[in-house]
């Protein structure tokens, strides 16, 4: 009896003992290090589209909206090189699909840029919102309508956007899409109803930005 009462005194003395290392700050100060070190670490990984490595940082207990310099998140890094695995990876793992970066540019309007509509489906199924926009005012479906990303633009308008919406100095997405000469996107929007005849805060139709920009291609479509 007085064996066991003694071992589990020592037990417990131990334990105190552990205890107090761990809470002390300069434990503490070491951990807060040894976890920005494996989040740089992580966040490095993820630019690299390094997706065993990330998943192993992420395993390690690296924070998944780490961010760099930049305020690039690795979903924000994913989504904008199109990289789908580790786009995959990060939102399985509780990425924030709506985390912008220091310009205000949202995963969304990474992927809707890059033109890859498949990651433009994930994320929104993932809960991406479409109306944000960025430091120079334009949202993911503004970037979609400029590249000429029909399948990106599809899956924002099934989402929610309007193909009509009144963007920054009253262009419409039809604007974006003319004078960039994105033929099928103008077909696609048109089919979808957008008014050829709105006006931005120049007093510029659709027809007058792309015969502006010399699009003869696009001319016949909006006359």
């Amino acid at each position: 009896m007085n064996f066991s009462l003694k071992r589990l005194s020592r037990t417990a003395a131990a334990c105190f003992a552990f205890a107090t290392f761990i809470c002390s700050p300069q434990v503490q100060a070491q951990m807060g290090a040894d976890q920005i070190n494996m989040n740089g670490q992580y966040v490095l990984a993820a630019k690299a589209g390094k997706v065993e490595r990330v998943g192993q940082l992420l395993r390690q207990g690296a924070a998944v909206d780490s961010r760099d310099r930049l305020g690039n998140s690795p979903l924000n890094m994913a989504a904008s090189k199109g990289n789908e695995a580790l786009v995959d990876m990060l939102l399985a793992a509780g990425a924030n699909p709506n985390l912008a970066n220091l310009s205000e540019v949202t995963p969304l309007m990474g992927a809707s840029f890059a033109g890859n509509a498949s990651i433009v489906r994930k994320l929104l199924s993932a809960g991406a919102l479409v109306n944000p926009m960025d430091r120079v005012k334009k949202t993911a479906a503004t970037y979609a309508a400029g590249n000429g990303c029909v399948e990106c633009m599809k899956a924002l308008v099934a989402a929610g956007v309007g193909v009509n919406a009144n963007l920054d100095n009253d262009l419409t997405l039809l604007m974006w899409a003319a004078p960039y000469g994105q033929v099928d996107m103008v077909r696609y929007l048109l089919e979808q109803g957008a008014d050829k005849n709105a006006k931005d805060n120049r007093g510029q139709t659709a027809l007058d930005l792309a015969r502006e920009a010399k699009q003869e291609a696009i001319v016949p479509l909006l006359q």
